[in-house]
């Protein structure tokens, strides 16, 4: 009986390095995201997790290595192209617009887009995800609180409908209750079918709804495997989980 070949990552790091200046940030990576994972990206500050989804995104050039989406070559794709092509960057830090509505941001996050009545229902979807923000729709989103700050961008970010999305540490700042709600919601959506490469310097909420997970370290992969070895794994629990 013949079997099938796995099907090829949506997402794929093939030995990426990535330069700032004269110091290498990213030094010959390999990391693989597969249609419906759940894959976090695990490390403490600087070590090279935000430069991974800014390569990704096309914000950063590449020194040497590729990134791979559906098994072609993104290496010369602009960065309005790689979210047309379904690939959905939250980053850091929030980056609402604050002296915006809530509602303004969530359009904005739809501003490749057409189709106003599938604007409409996606808005309405994100009020349901995120029942607060709802609340506030006409509120400028600078006067809301960093938890619904953070709601709020990872609703834009859901507004370009992407096929993969990518998150850089949504829990950062967050109180425990806020994290908890932030991770449950993340799981639904990949419960729904979105895939998802979160990257956390909270290991404990990013295993305890991943798939697969990858550790790095000074730029270089030190441990992957599925979430439920990794938090069994020794160092990480010395170094990350506060085992």
């Amino acid at each position: 009986m013949s079997v099938s070949p796995p099907a090829a990552p949506l997402l794929e790091f093939r030995d990426l390095v990535v330069r700032y200046g004269s110091i290498t940030a990213l030094q010959g990576i390999n990391i693989a995201v597969h249609t419906g994972e759940l894959v976090a990206l695990l490390g403490s500050n600087g070590a090279g997790k935000s430069t991974t989804l800014r390569a990704a995104s096309r914000l950063l050039p590449l020194a040497q290595g590729s990134i791979r989406w559906h098994g072609g070559d993104l290496g010369r794709v602009s960065t309005e192209r790689t979210v047309k092509l379904g690939l959905s960057h939250c980053p850091e830090g929030r980056r609402v617009l604050g002296r915006q509505s809530v509602k303004d941001n969530l359009e904005l996050g739809a501003w490749l887009r057409k189709d106003r009545a599938g604007i409409k229902a996606d808005i309405d979807r994100c009020y349901g995800l995120f029942p607060r923000l709802a609340e506030r729709r006409n509120q400028l989103a600078g006067s809301l609180s960093g938890g619904e700050q953070q709601m709020l961008a990872i609703a834009r970010s859901l507004m370009a409908r992407p096929t993969l999305l990518m998150l850089d540490e949504p829990s950062l700042g967050l109180a425990p209750k806020l994290v908890a709600e932030v991770m449950t919601t993340l799981r639904q959506l990949n419960q729904d079918g979105l895939t998802i490469l979160l990257v956390e310097q909270n290991a404990n909420a990013a295993l305890a709804i991943a798939h697969r997970a990858y550790v790095l370290e000074a730029g270089r992969i030190s441990l992957e495997g599925s979430a439920q070895d990794l938090r069994s794994n020794d160092k990480l629990r010395a170094s990350y989980l506060g085992a």
